[in-house]
């Protein structure tokens, strides 16, 4: 029986990429660079913003120009990330019926850790008891390493044999193999079915009340 849930957060319990698409190009056009649709931005997330700054600033980490973009990017998402930022329809009833049953909730994100922690406080402030975002303490490692997951279950203080986690992307499969747990893949997220077969992934959801009848 499942009685831990651990999400991931964009494309999975909010649709961030909005705000994430807006500051991208903020900074972008701060920096004179060349600006993206919402569907390259769509591509570029899912490794942490770092790696979506370098997907997004020509030549990436190389152009002398990268470290302030990416401290524009991190500067302006901070003080806009709630700006059309909304949990996906059903997360709020979803995530309620689990607190109900019993269940247990954390977050588990490669977002940058202040991020990750203002937006579950604003919207999940009392259905989400854990969240973890990009860690900067030395030796843990990000998604799709298994040390924030392991983080999440050590503050919970539960064990992974009764954990599942539920995301919507490759680096989601991968974290859910590393960490030893099972994976569900939601078909709402940033990334279409086709493409999280060809990534290993096995078992899909098309609406978050599904995920009430594995209890």
């Amino acid at each position: 029986m499942i009685k831990t849930f651990i999400f991931d957060l964009d494309g999975t319990l909010l649709d961030t990429l909005g705000d994430l698409a807006a500051s991208v190009n903020y900074a972008l056009k701060t920096c004179d660079m060349p600006q993206h649709s919402i569907d390259d931005v769509r591509r570029f997330v899912g490794n942490g913003v770092r790696l979506l700054m370098e997907r997004a600033v020509p030549d990436g980490a190389a152009n002398p120009q990268f470290e302030q973009a990416f401290a524009t990017f991190r500067q302006h998402y901070m003080q806009h990330s709630l700006d059309t930022t909304r949990p996906y329809d059903g997360i709020m009833e979803m995530l309620q019926a689990l607190r109900a049953h019993g269940c247990r909730t954390a977050v588990v994100s490669n977002k940058f850790y202040a991020a990750t922690q203002e937006l579950c406080q604003h919207f999940f402030a009392d259905s989400i008891e854990v969240a973890i975002g990009e860690h900067e303490a030395e030796g843990i490692r990000k998604k799709p390493a298994p040390d924030t997951v392991n983080e999440a279950l050590r503050q919970l203080g539960v064990s992974r044999e009764q954990a599942v986690y539920v995301g919507d992307s490759d680096v989601d499969v991968a974290t859910a193999a590393a960490s030893g747990m099972p994976c569900i893949s939601v078909l709402w997220g940033f990334r279409d079915r086709e493409f999280l077969l060809a990534h290993g992934a096995t078992r899909f959801i098309c609406h978050p009340s599904e995920l009430l009848t594995i209890l």
